[in-house]
Formats: C-alpha cells, sequence, structure tokens
C-alpha cells in the first residue's frame, strides 16, 4: 500500500461517546455499495485532512466481520498525541466525507490453532471484537482475559460479557485486580495460540513470559501500532529520488518523503509490518529506532530505518529512496 494506492470514498454515519477517552465511528460507502469483506484483527488507515496537514492513522476494525454494510473502529483520544486522535474527536461528525484504506490483516486469527487464547489491554481489546465475532459461529474455542484501568474506562465490559459470559474475564486496575498470566499460560490445552494487544509494557510481558515458559514463537501473536514520537526537526537526503526533504518535529519519515511527492510504501503506519523498511545508505549520527520489526542486531548497525516511527539525530541521513 502506498499514498497512491486506491481508498474507499465513507460517510461517517455514526459517532458514539463510549466513555471519557473513546468515541465509536461508524463508516459507510458514501456510494451505497457494500464494503470490501475483511477478517478479525483487520486494520484501515483513516485518511484526515486537518486543516491543510495530511493525517494517515491505522485503527484495527471492531465490527463484525459478517456485516459488510460498514465498517467500525474505536479512537482513544491522546492529548500528548501528533494530533490524529484529537482530529477524530473534535472534528469528525455524523454525514462527514471521508476516506479509508482498504483493509489489510496483519493480526489474523491462526487456522492451526485448536483454541484462541486473547489478552487486551485498554484500546487494545478492538482487534479481538472481530476475531470474536467472527469465530464464535464458526464454533472456534476462545477465551479472553481484559485488563482495565477503571470499569468506567473498560471499552464495551458489558457488551463482552453479554455476548460472550463465561468466556470473558475482566480484571480492573483500580481494584488491584491482575492476570495470573503463568497459571493462565500453564493451564492451556495443547495447540492454544496466544494473542496479545495493548500498550507496549503488556505485550512485553506476555510475550517475555511465554518465551520464558517454552511457549513456540509461532504460537504467540501481539500487534501494536505505534504512534511516531515528537522531537527535534532533522534533514534527510533521499538517494534513489535526489531530494532532500525536512522531516518536522511532529512529522514522521515517511509523511515528509510523501509531502515531498515520493510514494514509499506502508501497511500499518505504526512500525509493526516491515513493509516500509528502508536501507541506510549514509548515516552520520544516530538514528533513534522506535519499530518492533527490525532486530537488535539491524537496529544497532543503522543499515535499516523504518521511516514511519523512527526519528534521527545527528549530521547526515541518506536513504535509498
Amino acid at each position: 500500500m502506498s499514498v497512491g494506492a486506491p481508498r474507499i470514498d465513507v460517510t461517517v454515519a455514526e459517532v458514539v461517546q463510549v466513555n471519557d477517552l473513546i468515541k465509536r465511528f461508524r463508516f459507510v460507502r458514501t456510494d451505497g455499495g457494500p464494503m470490501p469483506t475483511f477478517s478479525g484483527g483487520a486494520h484501515v488507515v483513516v485518511d484526515m485532512d486537518d486543516h491543510g496537514t495530511r493525517r494517515m492513522n491505522p485503527y484495527s476494525l471492531m465490527s463484525d466481520p459478517g456485516d459488510v454494510s460498514g465498517y467500525e473502529i474505536s479512537v482513544r483520544r491522546d492529548e500528548a498525541g501528533r494530533g490524529g486522535s484529537l482530529y477524530m474527536h473534535r472534528h469528525v461528525t455524523p454525514g462527514m466525507a471521508m476516506q479509508i484504506s482498504y483493509p489489510v490483516n496483519l493480526f489474523p486469527a491462526d487456522a492451526r490453532a485448536k483454541k484462541h487464547l486473547f489478552l487486551a489491554g485498554g484500546i487494545g481489546i478492538t482487534p479481538f471484537m472481530s476475531l470474536m465475532a467472527q469465530l464464535q459461529p464458526m464454533g472456534q474455542r476462545f477465551e479472553l482475559h481484559y485488563a482495565v484501568r477503571s470499569l468506567a474506562l473498560g471499552a464495551y465490559v458489558d457488551r463482552l460479557r453479554d455476548a460472550y459470559a463465561e468466556r470473558v474475564h475482566i480484571y480492573v486496575d483500580e481494584k488491584g485486580e491482575a492476570i495470573d498470566l503463568k497459571s493462565l499460560l500453564s493451564t492451556q490445552p495443547l495447540g492454544t495460540h496466544l494473542y496479545v494487544c495493548g500498550p507496549k509494557g503488556m505485550i512485553d510481558w506476555v510475550k517475555a513470559t511465554a518465551t520464558g515458559m517454552g511457549w513456540p514463537k509461532n504460537t504467540v501473536h501481539s500487534e501494536e501500532f505505534l504512534a511516531p514520537p515528537v522531537g527535534q526537526p532533522f534533514q534527510v537526503e533521499l538517494a534513489a529520488s535526489g531530494k532532500s526533504i525536512k522531516v518536522g518535529a511532529a512529522q514522521s519519515i515517511l509523511e515528509a518523503m510523501e509531502a515531498a511527492g515520493v510514494d514509499a510504501p506502508y501497511l500499518c503506519r505504526g512500525g509493526a509490518c516491515g513493509q516500509c523498511e528502508t536501507a541506510v545508505v549514509r548515516c552520520d549520527g544516530h538514528i533513534h529506532h522506535h519499530d518492533h520489526w527490525l532486530s537488535d542486531d539491524e537496529k544497532a548497525s543503522q543499515t535499516k530505518i523504518m521511516p514511519c516511527v523512527s526519528r534521527f539525530e545527528g549530521k547526515a541521513l541518506v536513504l535509498d529512496r
């Protein structure tokens, strides 16, 4: 996928305030037709014109994959972010025309699994909404363990309990409740696959614990879309296109390339998929890697970069774009 890839023209059909931090948005096709089919765990990239600044943020689809009449996403407001979530919360209203990408799935249910064990934290619940809606009518075995800061901020807790009853386990931080991860992982039947989505600390904890307990790597799945961090502006030279671009304080290298007319590839725009991986021709300084795609050795070598989330500090950075 790239900036020039086909988009879906949509109309905002509904905006719902879920709690103090989260709003749910429903999109329908402007031409009245059905949405493209998708599988549980998929995401779309929402294209925003934020008063002249183009923002493109990925959001997991939380609606039932069997319902092609529209797509639903949930957006958590981030006051300290770069502005995408604030734009969605403050400016997107019912009836508004927007564009979204076609769905891409980097977090599907593994067909080899005999049971699916879902662990969610906060807004990380959203991909599991579509995954469970897909798996239940198929008769698949699954259970959800969902950690929330408080019941007031626990998005969709009641809806999940009503739909899936004893398959749903809720843990409330302010009550001192926590997932007993080692006990949970040690009692799973053979053939169980583990899925985690939530804050980085939670993902790292779950993956490290599973690895330490001997879970095979191909049975542990995670998804986290990282927002490009803000920082000091810097200059980047693009060897293939012969352009010199300035990356702004609240802009990613990928966004700066797109603004300069360089059509770079992407799928997630959040450091997770590897699609935008770019070779570093020259690095006179330090690359601040913020992705979870490159290995530690690749990051240390400073020969590769994920322009969707990484930044640079130094005299010169030349990329093969």
